[in-house]
């Protein structure tokens, strides 16, 4: 990311909540404010220039559209003929559907019985009369918000399809279901207006920074416009439901980023490289303790903030000489040898491969067990065991 492109990222997230959460949010992370310039500190606390509808990205210029230009007052009037049908009470179901019932949306919740419908009667949804079964949810709903797992979706599809009639819209939060149309068996109507809400992170995140007067980023889209308003209703729905500010794709861009990306470096890559450097510290003498703090602890705790903060060259400058050093030597080898997997990584998403894996093993009888046992394998690692120690020693887990 370069210069431009970051300062324009910075940009949003300042003025993606209001000036008091946001002074409280970098105040609450004081080991972050310590290591700023008192200039770059003022900025993050106080600015909050308002408005911005297009920004310069690293060159490109793109319109972004923010949590002001959709108060609640003017959420409420969009959606009041409304009645939002939340399918789904998974973390990203659950995020969404807690956010719009606090904008004070008329939302109801569609759920099959089991664990997420006692943990949706636990929070204050009442079956009957904002708590339903998916097909009844479906029906009283004027936009359905198709926010099941991805494989329940496929599964789920010819249930939900008789619903969606004409004026009605079909709401995602993942392009998956209609770009890979061809394993999902998802084709949507062609008389309703189908639009996309991707927040960037997930439910809990998304949830939490709303609860904190703050708002994750979000991507939104547009598929089919019947109506005309599709996009203004997209964007309306993505304030509601949490985002401080969306930026425009496509259904399909969103995919094959989202795919990509949490196989890259946001999850699959980053587990990795972790192992793999613990790994040799262990083998070359290194105590589990110094091999997780040198790998984990001080990354996540102390080099990763300064770079959501600031941006990479920052991180490097306020790093000793050495580490500058290392960092600058070492960075392009890393990248030669990780390059031809992500060039891999991406076709194996553009053609559909990813997709009909995710498809088949979620859709097992055995689903539940191997991702269990697939979990358990990471979390008994040596390094995580090490990590659990670690991180009861921090003061606020005192």
């Amino acid at each position: 990311m370069n210069l431009a492109t970051r300062a324009a990222f910075r940009q949003l997230t300042r003025v993606a909540a209001p000036r008091v959460s946001r002074t409280v949010a970098i105040l609450a992370r004081p080991a972050i404010i310590s290591q700023l310039p008192r200039v770059a500190a003022c900025n993050i606390a106080f600015s909050q220039t308002r408005g911005v509808k297009t920004m310069d990205f690293g060159g490109t210029k793109e319109v972004v559209y923010e949590r002001s230009d959709y108060p609640p007052a003017k959420l409420q009037e969009t959606f009041k003929n409304d009645t939002l049908a939340v399918l789904g009470y998974g973390p990203m179901g659950r995020g969404q559907a807690l956010n719009l019932r606090d904008n004070k949306l008329n939302v109801i919740l569609g759920s099959r019985k089991g664990a997420s419908w006692d943990k949706a009667v636990s929070e204050g949804w009442v079956p009957g009369k904002n708590l339903f079964e998916i097909n009844e949810a479906c029906d009283r709903g004027t936009v359905i918000m198709n926010l099941l797992s991805d494989a329940a979706q496929s599964k789920l599809w010819n249930e939900i399809k008789p619903y969606l009639t004409k004026g009605k819209t079909l709401y995602f939060s993942h392009g998956f279901s209609v770009i890979y149309s061809d394993d999902t068996g998802v084709v949507p109507p062609k008389d309703i207006d189908v639009i996309l809400v991707a927040p960037k992170g997930s439910g809990t995140t998304l949830r939490n920074l709303f609860l904190n007067g703050r708002g994750i980023n979000g991507s939104v889209a547009v598929y089919q416009d019947v109506s005309g308003k599709a996009k203004e209703r997209a964007v309306a729905l993505g304030v509601g439901v949490g985002t401080g500010y969306l930026y425009e794709t496509t259904f399909k861009q969103e995919v094959y980023s989202d795919l990509y990306g949490e196989r890259g470096v946001l999850m699959g890559a980053i587990q990795g490289l972790f192992v793999a450097q613990y790994e040799v510290l262990r083998k070359k003498g290194h105590s589990p303790s110094e091999a997780f703090n040198e790998t984990v602890e001080e990354a996540t705790q102390s080099l990763y903030p300064l770079i959501g903060a600031n941006g990479m060259d920052w991180m490097y400058a306020n790093c000793s000489t050495t580490a500058q050093r290392g960092a600058l030597d070492w960075w392009k080898r890393f990248h030669d040898a990780s390059k031809p997997i992500f060039e891999e990584l991406y076709e194996s998403v553009a053609n559909g491969t990813e997709t009909r894996r995710s498809l088949t093993k979620n859709s097992a009888p055995n689903y539940r067990a191997e991702l269990e046992a697939e979990l358990a394998e990471i979390a008994d690692h040596e390094m995580w065991r090490a990590g659990r120690a670690v991180r009861k020693l921090r003061p606020e887990n005192q």
